[in-house]
């Protein structure tokens, strides 16, 4: 019994299906209809070779030029905090005062006992003198050694004397802690009455120095290696100096122009990078250390043509998909290597030829072989697109 209605229903449920079948073999395709492709209209630039500067775009961290970590070098209690933070100060600067009075004390007492050793000296030399005069008669060989070994330790006793003044001075001028280099102070991180000791571990305070200020870049190694041969080979020609501009994290170009410092002589095993250091004169304090920057780096020119960024695709492999205008006016698929850029546009060194007519809007409705309507248009430095004939 389950057989055989199994069997009527897959019956009944075949009618339906089949009338579908019939219906969808009566239709037409859609794009059997449709009429045959038509031109596209689309800007077209006319590509040519000349003189373009190389630069490589980096990102980076600024850094101070220099920066010290105050800690107090002698024990006592804070008495004054003599200055402001965020306040420019130079190196001598008066930040801490330690309690001097037990370093005044300690002064006093060595200075003391120096007068004390100065005193018993002369007559030391005194008995060293007349033992030398009368040995032989009325004084001894031993007795003559004896005054030198005295006088000699009277030297000694007043040498010790002077180190320990010495020392004291140099602890009670410790008790005024000082910067030690022009910068930037830091809010203080002990208050007036806190005890401080010796080579303690925790800060009183930081020191930054923001004018002039480090930018370091990272640089692939291996691009500078290419970089290199095609200096090498005559195919670019290194500029007087290396420049550089600086995009801040906001967007806002920074107003300076940096000096190189140092390239460094190491490859991050990590990152397979170089550190290129710039200095930036920073009067403003525009640039904070830690903060991140984008850079465009100039490192000279090159024979090359430079292709619209707007007009190239940027391909996984960093290799650009462009489309060229063929003499049949239909669209031409290129792949091209960029060796750097600069504003707006790709370098493209090999790959094109002067005259060559580079496709740079609706890309989206194009494909290869696509017929094109070449429209004459100009492209801004901003990336605009005008028409050359003066419309938009």
């Amino acid at each position: 019994m389950k057989n055989r209605k199994s069997g009527v229903t897959g019956k009944a449920l075949s009618r339906p299906l089949l009338a579908l079948a019939a219906a969808l073999l009566t239709l037409q395709p859609a794009h059997a209809q449709q009429p045959p492709n038509t031109a596209v209209n689309a800007g077209v630039v006319e590509l040519s070779r000349g003189d373009v500067p190389v630069t490589v775009p980096l990102s980076g961290q600024a850094a101070a030029s220099q920066s010290a970590t105050i800690r107090p070098l002698v024990d006592g209690v804070i008495t004054e905090i003599a200055y402001r933070p965020g306040q420019p100060i130079v190196k001598g600067t008066l930040l801490f005062q330690v309690d001097p009075r037990s370093y005044e004390a300690a002064l006093a007492s060595a200075k003391a006992t120096l007068q004390s050793a100065e005193a018993a000296l002369p007559a030391a030399k005194s008995a060293l003198d007349r033992a030398e005069r009368l040995v032989g008669s009325s004084v001894t060989q031993e007795t003559l050694e004896s005054a030198r070994v005295t006088h000699a330790q009277a030297e000694a006793t007043v040498a010790e004397a002077q180190a320990s003044v010495l020392t004291a001075e140099i602890n009670l001028a410790r008790a005024q802690i000082t910067s030690p280099i022009d910068g930037i102070p830091a809010v203080a991180d002990v208050s007036v009455g806190d005890l401080v000791t010796s080579g303690q571990s925790d800060a009183l305070t930081t020191i930054t120095s923001l004018d002039p200020i480090y930018v370091d870049l990272n640089e692939a190694s291996a691009r500078m290696l290419q970089l290199r041969a095609r200096m090498e080979s005559g195919e670019m020609k290194p500029g007087d100096r290396i420049k550089v501009r600086i995009t801040l994290e906001n967007g806002q170009v920074f107003n300076g122009e940096g000096r190189l410092d140092s390239i460094g002589s190491v490859v991050s095993t990590t990152t397979g990078t170089r550190k290129v250091r710039f200095e930036f004169a920073n009067a403003e304090r525009r640039i904070l250390p830690g903060m991140f920057v984008r850079a465009e780096m100039t490192l000279g020119t090159s024979q090359a043509i430079l292709v619209p960024q707007l007009a190239a695709t940027l391909q996984a492999d960093g290799t650009l998909k462009i489309f060229t205008l063929g003499d049949d006016n239909t669209a031409q698929e290129a792949i091209v290597s960029s060796i750097g850029s600069t504003d707006n546009a790709w370098i493209v060194a090999s790959g094109l030829e002067d005259g060559t007519r580079l496709i740079v809007d609706n890309l989206d409705r194009i494909s290869n072989g696509v017929s094109i309507n070449p429209v004459a248009v100009t492209i801004s430095d901003t990336g605009v697109i005008s028409d050359s004939q003066g419309g938009n």
